[in-house]
């Protein structure tokens, strides 16, 4: 495989982390320099370019917020805007990460982490920025937003406003994660209409979104219908069949209107959607 002519910085207090990575990165970036402290970051960013930084969200023993990891992003930011950072954190706090990325993070992993998953996060992260502008380094700040106005798209129509911006600023930025995102509004404000677009932005738009109207789905069929059922585990189960979890493996899954479910049930959604994994009935 041919090395990628760049560097990576990997920001973590754990240095037996620093060594893994040092190992599982060598194929793909030319240099990896490893800080196990980010008190020297802003010296390091002035050494040579990058093309992109791992900065973990906790650096002091015990204190697990992420504020650390948030404060050290914003000064990364500072020097190089157009750096994309990939956040590393421990805890798989949705909030969090979410937060992070309107502050300018690419996107995040969760450790323990995927081998295949954290170098995919990591190659995006770079070609996303290399079709922006060029490597960044000592001379590359400037600014990091463009001043024009948003192209409408399929799905939406964006208008020029400070909000309709702002908005569309976030959606491009979570689209490429992997992130779990709640849409809230009234009836009749766009929430699907956005998932939609959020979907196309993403790397899963290859597939056909998979929806759900919650409202419609039974009791007593809810675990069949998401989870999916095994052959002969109820009485019409004559064939194994998927659930829409399983159906939207590779893709995005819209489950509207949740707050119609029964609160048990919404208890089991929300265990599904925090492992990551369902087991078929």
């Amino acid at each position: 495989m041919a090395k990628k002519n760049g560097n990576i910085l990997i920001v973590d207090d754990n240095r037996g982390v620093l060594t893994a990575l040092q190992l599982l990165l060598k194929p793909y970036f030319e240099g990896i320099i490893t800080l196990p402290s980010p008190v020297t970051l802003p010296s390091v960013l002035r050494e040579r370019s990058w093309q992109v930084v791992l900065l973990d969200m906790n650096f002091t023993s015990g204190i697990n917020t992420g504020n650390e990891g948030l404060y050290w992003l914003h000064e990364i930011k500072k020097q190089c805007p157009t750096l994309p950072v990939v956040l590393f954190t421990a805890y798989a706090d949705i909030d969090l990460a979410v937060r992070g990325i309107k502050e300018g993070a690419t996107d995040f992993v969760v450790k323990p982490w995927n081998n295949q998953k954290l170098v995919e996060t990591l190659l995006n992260a770079v070609s996303a920025s290399e079709t922006k502008s060029p490597a960044n380094g000592p001379n590359a700040r400037r600014t990091a937003e463009s001043s024009h106005p948003f192209a409408d798209t399929r799905n939406m129509y964006w208008g020029n406003s400070p909000a309709m911006q702002q908005l569309r600023l976030l959606v491009e930025k979570v689209a490429s994660t992997d992130a779990n995102i709640l849409i809230t509004g009234e009836n009749g404000t766009g929430k699907e209409m956005l998932a939609r677009e959020i979907h196309s932005l993403s790397p899963r738009n290859r597939q056909e979104m998979v929806s759900v109207d919650m409202g419609a789905v039974t009791e007593s069929l809810f675990e069949s219908e998401l989870f999916g059922h095994v052959k002969g585990s109820f009485t019409d189960a004559h064939a194994d069949r998927a659930g829409k979890f399983e159906a939207a493996s590779r893709s995005t899954l819209f489950l509207d209107e949740i707050g119609n479910l029964p609160y048990h049930l919404q208890a089991k959604l929300l265990t599904a959607i925090q492992r990551r994994s369902i087991v078929r009935v």
